[in-house]
């Protein structure tokens, strides 16, 4: 279980996030949603140990994360924003950056990594094997760092906006794909994500942020994506009804631009 409790985070003079609380059990896809500037790529940030709290605590099974940075590695994998192109490493290289934690420094990787990465590019790229970064698609691209990040081994996965600037058949590869790992690998997974209605399709637990990095509600998708709860965070009217497949909550907008 990942528990973070009562966490504060302050980035100068402002606070991003505000007695934040929220626990994620093994095999869990929480979804974390709100507008932009409410600190959720900031909660991730906190998680990896990049971000420091001003007060609050980070647990996985009862014990805090260290501060350590490899042995913080070894427990928190992550799929950040704006991770560049790549450029000439191949997939099995990125792959192997995934290992890095857990090697000596200045060391080399052994058997067993080599076959650890084999098995996350199995799972995630096949395909890719020997392609470079640079010329792949976003959505390929996204399934190689998928790959560094289980090569890690990690129990933790953290997913900023993992599907931006994808279209429709990557978005739904990529939330595909990590719904998969996280049932089959047991990850206690956190992904960040604008698009509230994947989110919801996705998720089996959804936490809702307002502007000012404070916990508006958290439970299932049908307890977050009440039209209530999205007008008090985004302010617009929203009209929210059953998925006609899932049953799940899906937002719909009452715009008219006209003809």
């Amino acid at each position: 279980m990942l528990a973070i409790q009562r966490l504060h985070v302050q980035l100068g003079a402002r606070t991003v996030l505000d007695d934040v609380s929220l626990a994620v059990a093994a095999g869990e896809l929480c979804c974390v949603i709100g507008p932009n500037g409410s600190g959720k790529s900031t909660l991730l940030r906190a998680i990896t140990g990049v971000v420091g709290a001003k007060a609050g605590a980070i647990h996985w099974d009862g014990a805090p994360l260290p501060d350590e940075r490899a042995a913080r590695a070894r427990l928190v994998a992550m799929l950040p924003q704006n991770t560049g192109s790549g450029g000439d490493l191949t997939v099995e290289t990125m792959a192997m950056l995934g290992r890095t934690p857990h090697l000596p420094p200045y060391g080399t990787p052994s058997r067993v990594d080599r076959e650890i990465v084999e098995e996350a590019i199995e799972l995630c790229a096949p395909d890719l094997r020997g392609r470079v970064l640079g010329e792949l698609s976003g959505g390929e691209r996204q399934r190689a760092l998928l790959c560094r990040a289980l090569a890690t081994r990690a129990p933790i996965l953290l997913l900023d906006e993992p599907i931006s600037a994808l279209d429709v058949r990557y978005q739904h590869e990529i939330l595909a794909l990590a719904k998969r790992l996280t049932r089959e690998r047991k990850l206690a997974t956190i992904c960040v994500l604008h698009g509230i209605n994947l989110a919801a399709l996705v998720a089996d637990s959804m936490m809702l942020l307002d502007e000012n990095g404070v916990v508006i509600t958290h439970g299932t998708p049908s307890q977050v994506m009440t039209e209530a709860n999205l007008a008090r965070v985004y302010g617009v009217p929203l009209k929210v009804t059953a998925h006609p497949r899932s049953g799940r909550p899906q937002a719909q907008t009452w715009w008219d631009f006209g003809e």
